[in-house]
């Protein structure tokens, strides 16, 4: 028991900070300003059943996409780190605020769900979590723990207009940025251990 408490604890945590949500927070504040509390309370319930469907599909098929694409875990595991990485600096040092013309209209899966939650780096990264389990119980671990990272992120976007009221938008931005630094230091990690395994260097 204590082995599935522990994996779901560390899979839990690296995926609430891969999902970015104090970035996505940002994000969302900036394109709902105009809505009711209603209306952003709605949007955040669709933005999570988005995210919740997009990451479950990413984590369960990892595999079975590479072996379609005949792409090694390794190579994709350099390539899928080197994309968040770029997105955690994005995240460091890039603009929150949301494009005029994105800021109306059903925003709920483009863009705040995909590619803003769900990005790229956030794709690649997922692929290869979801291939890296080598046991059944991990699979539907993962999927639990994915599934409460996901909903915690939605939590977050639910009481946004109360966390704005309470940290403020710079506060939110700090925190933003820190996600980006743990997001950074799981790209370098993600690559690392591609390129180990790639080279054959022992660990």
């Amino acid at each position: 028991m204590e082995a599935y408490s522990d994996f779901f604890f560390t899979v839990w945590i690296r995926f609430f900070f891969l999902l970015t949500p104090f970035f996505v927070l940002s994000t969302f504040l900036a394109m709902t300003p105009e809505l009711t509390a209603g209306e952003r309370r709605a949007t955040a319930l669709r933005v999570t059943l988005a995210v919740l469907v997009a990451c479950f599909v990413l984590y369960s098929f990892g595999n079975t996409l590479f072996s379609l694409f005949g792409i090694t875990l390794d190579s994709f595991r350099i390539g899928a780190g080197s994309l968040l990485f770029l997105s955690a600096v994005h995240m460091v040092h890039g603009d929150d605020s949301a494009p005029a013309s994105e800021k109306r209209g059903a925003i709920s899966v483009v863009p705040l769900a995909i590619p803003v939650t769900v990005g790229p780096g956030t794709t690649g990264a997922l692929l290869v979590m979801g291939a890296e389990v080598q046991h059944n119980w991990q699979v539907f671990v993962g999927l639990a723990a994915l599934a409460m990272a996901v909903l915690c992120v939605g939590i977050l976007l639910v009481c946004a207009s109360f966390i704005e009221h309470i940290v403020g938008k710079k506060g939110i931005t700090i925190l933003s940025k820190l996600t980006g630094l743990f997001v950074a230091a799981l790209a370098a990690q993600i690559v690392f251990t591609g390129v180990r395994n790639f080279l054959k260097i022992g660990a």
